[in-house]
């Protein structure tokens, strides 16, 4: 989508985010992509300088439509803090963020009477006799 006015552009980038999943080199010169927040020009930045450094872009930006753009600016700050720069990590950073957080201990009058013990060769028992084990090594 563009907006004229009086010579003045203006392109809202989140339009094209569909199509840098297909055409990720449209990164390194879209106009629409200039206007980016800051966090996510410095990613750009940062991982254009590696071989397929668009496709993860590309990757990035897509979690926008799913995650919402807060969260993926948060998520991106804090992968540039790290210094290690790649989708995986901001997709891990958003599910961090997402997290439902752990449930308190819950207090039970139930208490365990046996504690149970590891013993493996109990398997063996249940299989009996009838499963005879055969040698594949030959």
């Amino acid at each position: 989508m563009r907006v004229a006015d009086r010579g003045h552009i203006c392109y809202d980038w989140h339009h094209y985010i569909a199509l840098v999943q297909r055409k990720p080199g449209a990164l390194r010169n879209g106009a629409p992509f200039a206007d980016m927040p800051a966090p996510l020009l410095r990613l750009r930045q940062g991982l254009m300088r590696h071989d397929g450094g668009d496709k993860i872009m590309a990757q990035v930006l897509n979690c926008v439509s799913s995650h919402g753009l807060e969260k993926v600016l948060v998520a991106v700050e804090l992968v540039i803090e790290s210094g290690v720069l790649s989708a995986e990590h901001v997709l891990n950073v958003l599910a961090r963020l997402n997290a439902v957080p752990t449930p308190e201990s819950v207090e039970s009058s139930l208490h365990l009477r046996e504690v149970p013990v590891a013993n493996t060769g109990r398997y063996d028992s249940l299989r009996g006799d009838a499963m005879v084990e055969v040698s594949h090594a030959s």
